[in-house]
């Protein structure tokens, strides 16, 4: 197996083009490979900035778990904590997770943030919303969001060889176009099982008719035990707000 490591955006296109099949961390793939054959060839973007950055607002599709820390917003930075061991975090990247894992650990966080992907495609590159991502399964070069006002993560402890642990994430944004400290909106994304679901809110009201609103939009069909998780980790992020925490 040929693996080429690009180190401009072009190169990475010409892999692609090239039938190049891209390896993320090889954390997913590998195991595979062993068993049904090894490609002919294999991308990585290691090597290409656009897919290695790491801020307030953006995060690359090549950064390895292990390297998100706290210049990203809380949610994210929490949600890359928690997946599998330290030595997997030490390899699995950003986009084989949301791209080639079926739990997805990261889109949970990644939807509340309201992130949008840059996605590298036939044409060249565009932005693509994280719908386009999980059913095209593009090329991922970077996550872009809004840096909210505060946000939280949370996810239960599983059992060895049970189903998926139950994942809450929330984060609270200034809607656009409004002065400071004028309206907001929270985002709430579950992983319950294999399935996540998304709601959102305005959430100057009070909590309990924040988690009103949230009770009768996508989250009506939860288990009342996931909703009774959902309900203390909402409330706790406005308590937050209201206490005048830091953002992230």
């Amino acid at each position: 197996m040929l693996l080429r490591l690009p180190t401009t955006v072009s190169e990475a296109q010409e892999c692609v083009a090239a039938g190049a099949v891209p390896i993320g961390g090889a954390t997913l793939v590998w195991a595979g490979w062993q068993r049904d054959g090894f490609p002919e060839q294999a991308v990585s973007l290691r090597d290409l900035p656009e897919a290695n950055v790491l801020g307030p607002e953006e995060l690359g599709a090549a950064v390895v778990l292990h390297r998100i820390d706290d210049r990203v917003p809380q949610v994210l930075r929490e949600a890359a904590a928690g997946v599998g061991t330290g030595a997997v975090r030490r390899t699995a990247t950003v986009g084989g997770n949301l791209v080639g894992s079926a739990l997805r650990c990261l889109l949970p966080a990644a939807l509340v943030l309201d992130a949008r992907a840059t996605v590298l495609g036939p044409d060249g590159v565009h932005e693509a919303d994280l719908t386009e991502v999980l059913a095209k399964r593009p090329v991922l070069l970077d996550l872009r969001w809004r840096a909210p006002v505060a946000s939280a993560y949370r996810k239960r402890a599983g059992a060895a060889g049970g189903p998926p642990p139950l994942v809450v994430a929330a984060a609270v944004h200034r809607e656009d176009g409004t002065p400071a400290g004028t309206t907001h909106r929270l985002r709430v994304a579950v992983r319950d099982g294999y399935e996540v679901l998304g709601g959102s809110a305005p959430c100057d009201a009070d909590a309990e008719g924040v988690l009103r609103a949230l009770r009768h939009s996508a989250f009506g069909t939860l288990r009342p035990t996931a909703w009774e998780e959902v309900h203390r980790h909402v409330a706790g992020l406005l308590d937050r707000i209201t206490g005048g925490a830091d953002a992230g």
